[in-house]
């Protein structure tokens, strides 16, 4: 369905330098507005002038301001990035000014909440302003904010240095040997007509799977897992160096404890043992995956002892054919991305009480940019809006990730509807092939449309509080709730059809082997995230220098029990430990463990039944963090979530029967 629309929701081009001045319109603002706050007089300080003052004040800045970040991430234009780049550092800097403005917390902190919605909004907002120093001296207060601004500097420039990575290598047909034609076709080519292959994952994977050569493979994962080495070591350590600093002045034994302060798990003691359960259990899948990927590497190469990191997609993808006969390439061709958008709207749309429309020629930053609008199945209120820039870019962010623009919240005249972007790297049309997916794919956008509906059907009355501004470790929750709908035969059916006979759904066959291969590679992927999160621990419970490539090294060795690539600088690449996941990527095993108790509920239910949807949209979609994770899992599941649907998931014993 269409619908003509005159106005885009947000600003989406920009001269050079609009962005730099837009941002620092918006600082001044704000600015201005808390000022007013601070230099009340005590006797006309109220929740009205002071704690909702100060909320709509910091609303209204990130409104003004997080559409401009975003352009670092996804603008053509390498000045106009940098510039959305450059806002990003300088509205985190000026958050951390805010949060530790003593004068402000002395003026909210005094005031008499009238109701629940209210207290909570007061909970929250001193939380941050206790957990940016002000127990402090006014001289510590000043270090903390110091040593903040810094780690936003160098998380800043990390982030940035990925986006702007171009690696390429160039490769002969020979050298990529295996990969299916319908992949090279996509491939830029040299004057002497060789294949350039890009580290993006579009590029990546396919090689990476499909590449017979060995030494093709070895070299395109040593470059994939060296991008930006040497710069982004070091910003990395230097940001744990930081952090350590940041944590010892606000009287944390690390940074682990200070970031896990306030979230489900509350302490580092208990992410340690929650890790420490999986190892076991996850380390035993991991060798049976292991051998088996080792008696097929036998066949290529007898007397082979070893597999090798750059061995592991190539084997796996090789055992999918062999006992399951899946090839990505032929599954691509009944996932065209329209056909798969559209199921996925019809699938979810009355499952959660909403409608999606296409706003067609939509303004946007870049070609293929669409813009989505959610309405109430009920009454047809526009509940949100959400962008879709699903196709790479150079200079563009290179994986997938849900960014909230404008929050939603209670104005004068109304709620404030939200706007959302989805931002993806699936495999761009090409002539007259449009998107095609792999079933991977689609389980990705299945998990960033759960981000998305989280922030789109929001109802919490305060932005601070709405979307997923919730406890991090809840915040994968709904994302990896959506992924189990993928595993569905009759969600399958819906999304599918041959690219150029829509109406020729995935073969049942086809369909049951990929359910069926669920499992296969299961230990690889869930002892890769305990490697990351591990390492994450590691890296931010330390308490002097971090060798962060010798510490990744040695944890790879001992969990996934192959040796990596000599050289391998792997931590450099890995976005989430510089973008907001320090201490914090053990949540993705963490949420997963809720999500799966989520959708065992919809399984019992029935997975499309309205009642079961209605009260996930209450519980979990609404509320934003009006409440604690607990409670609202409390409410949809009446009970508390267990392992055991994760030990289920994996085939695995449990080794105790505690909960998260």
């Amino acid at each position: 369905m269409t619908f003509r629309l005159p106005l885009s929701p947000l600003k989406t081009s920009y001269r050079p330098g609009e962005i730099t001045v837009l941002c620092d319109t918006a600082i001044r603002t704000a600015t201005t507005a808390l000022d007013r706050i601070a230099v009340l007089p005590p006797e006309t300080r109220s929740v009205e002038t002071t704690l909702l003052a100060f909320e709509t004040a910091m609303a209204d800045f990130s409104d003004a301001t997080l559409p401009l970040t975003l352009m670092g991430y996804v603008y053509p234009d390498p000045g106009v990035a940098a510039e959305g780049s450059a806002s990003e550092e300088k509205t985190g800097k000026f958050a951390i000014g805010v949060f530790t403005r003593r004068d402000l917390y002395d003026a909210i902190r005094g005031v008499v909440p009238r109701n629940p919605a209210e207290t909570r909004l007061l909970s929250e907002t001193l939380r941050q302003f206790k957990k940016n120093g002000l127990a402090l001296s006014n001289e510590g207060l000043a270090r903390v904010r110091a040593l903040k601004e810094q780690i936003t500097g160098l998380e800043v420039k990390f982030s940035a240095n990925l986006n702007n990575d171009t690696t390429t290598l160039d490769f002969s047909a020979e050298e990529l040997g295996g990969v299916p034609q319908e992949v090279l076709a996509t491939f830029a080519q040299t004057p002497d007509g060789k294949y350039r292959v890009t580290t993006k994952y579009p590029d990546y994977i396919p090689v990476m799977q499909n590449a017979e050569s060995a030494a093709t493979r070895k070299q395109l994962y040593a470059a994939f897992v060296n991008r930006q080495a040497v710069p982004n070591t070091a910003l990395l350590e230097e940001a744990i160096r930081v952090r350590q600093e940041c944590a010892r002045e606000l009287g944390y034994a690390s940074w682990a404890d200070y970031r896990l302060d306030g979230r489900m798990a509350q302490d580092t003691a208990t992410v340690r043992s929650f890790l420490s359960r999986l190892e076991a259990p996850v380390k035993e899948k991991i060798r049976s995956d292991l051998a088996m990927l080792l008696t097929l590497k036998q066949e290529l190469v007898p007397g082979a002892d070893r597999v090798d990191p750059w061995d592991l997609a190539f084997l796996s993808e090789r055992e999918r054919k062999q006992k399951f006969a899946l090839d990505n390439e032929e599954i691509r061709k009944y996932f065209p991305f329209d056909l798969v958008l559209e199921g996925m709207f019809r699938c979810f749309g009355p499952l959660f009480g909403a409608r999606f429309a296409v706003v067609p020629e939509a303004p946007a930053w870049a070609p293929g940019v669409r813009l989505i609008r959610i309405f109430d199945q009920d009454d047809d209120r526009t509940l949100a809006y959400l962008y879709l820039d699903m196709f790479p870019r150079d200079g563009k962010y290179g994986h997938m990730m849900m960014s909230p623009l404008i929050a939603g919240r209670e104005r004068e005249g109304g709620y404030s509807v939200p706007v959302t972007a989805i931002v993806g790297n699936f495999r761009a049309p090409s002539g007259d092939i449009p998107s095609l997916l792999t079933h991977d794919d689609v389980e990705g956008l299945f998990h960033e449309f759960g981000h998305a509906l989280h922030g789109c059907l929001t109802k919490a009355p305060y932005a601070s509080l709405a979307g997923s501004s919730v406890e991090w470790d809840f915040v994968e929750t709904p994302s990896q709730a959506l992924e189990s709908w993928v595993w569905e035969p009759e969600v399958l059916d819906a999304i599918s059809g041959h690219y150029a006979h829509p109406a020729e759904k995935l073969p049942a066959p086809l369909r049951d082997r990929i359910i069926a291969a669920r499992d296969l590679g299961a230990g690889l992927r869930y002892t890769r995230m305990l490697v990351i999160s591990t390492e994450d621990m590691e890296f931010h419970t330390a308490k002097g220098p971090v060798d962060v490539t010798a510490t990744a090294n040695r944890i790879y060795r001992e969990l996934m029990g192959i040796s990596p690539l000599e050289g391998d600088h792997e931590p450099a690449t890995i976005g989430h430990f510089m973008g907001g996941y320090d201490a914090g990527y053990y949540s993705y095993l963490w949420a997963e463990v809720y999500a799966l108790n989520i959708f065992a509920r919809f399984k019992k239910d029935g997975l499309f039944n309205a009642a079961t949807g209605a009260a996930y949209r209450h519980w979990i979609l609404e509320q934003g963090n009006m409440q604690d994770g607990k409670a609202l899992l409390a409410g949809f599941l009446g009970k508390e979530p267990g392992m055991d649907v994760f030990y289920e998931r994996l085939h695995i014993h449990p080794p105790s029967p505690t909960s998260p």
